[in-house]
């Protein structure tokens, strides 16, 4: 019986298993990165248009949004040490074929736009050490090496003038330093928005998110 059982598992070209996907280290940092984010996002609203929201004082949401902002930066690097000292680190790595990266990456978009409607298969198959398609890699490698970055800096200026007033005059003045924080601010905002609705496009509207808490994705074909 014992046999049967195994030439019948042995006999099953349809059965896909789950792919894992998201480490614990780095869900555990996904999870306080998007409670971070939204945090310094609900108080960079009460500190920029103080006339028009009241969740909380403006002493207090400078507070918040200089801790806050302390321990995002901390989980950031958390985050890049992990990466760059575990073989996790090719989901990062550029791709140096141009034309391939760029065909990969419009054949991505026609998935999106359409073929994800009609059932069209994935034109990318994840896997732990390749996981994301290449809109998902570019988009991935501007957010984490280009606009979190800048944020900080920003951030970092705004919340001691005089220590970084040499690097705040280098910028073009704090006027400067400042609409910059703001821009990367909107860029979080929209980033996060469509990083909600993508994750509603896993084979059930769940299974995206439910792949952050566990670690594993479910087959999708």
């Amino acid at each position: 019986m014992t046999t049967l059982y195994a030439m019948n598992d042995h006999f099953e070209p349809d059965r896909q298993e789950k792919v894992y996907l998201h480490p614990l280290p780095v869900r555990i940092w996904h999870w306080l990165n998007a409670l971070g984010f939204l945090l310094l996002i609900l108080t960079g609203f009460q500190l920029r248009y103080v006339d028009l929201f009241s969740l909380m004082s403006f002493e207090t949401a400078v507070k918040l949004h200089n801790w806050v902002g302390f321990a995002v930066i901390a989980n950031w690097f958390l985050w890049f040490f992990y990466y760059v000292t575990s073989d996790r680190v090719t989901n990062y790595h550029p791709d140096l074929d141009a034309a391939s990266f760029f065909r990969r990456y419009f054949s991505q978009i026609s998935y999106y736009s359409s073929g994800i409607f009609t059932g069209a298969e994935r034109p990318h198959k994840v896997q732990p050490h390749d996981k994301f398609n290449a809109m998902q890699k570019l988009t991935y490698q501007f957010v984490m090496f280009i606009t979190a970055p800048v944020t900080f800096f920003t951030g970092l200026m705004m919340w001691d003038v005089k220590r970084f007033e040499g690097l705040i005059e280098l910028a073009g003045g704090i006027r400067v330093v400042n609409t910059i924080h703001v821009m990367m601010f909107i860029l979080f905002v929209f980033f996060i928005i469509i990083h909600a609705y993508m994750g509603v496009l896993g084979k059930k509207a769940s299974s995206h998110y439910k792949e952050m808490f566990t670690g594993y994705e479910e087959p999708h074909d």
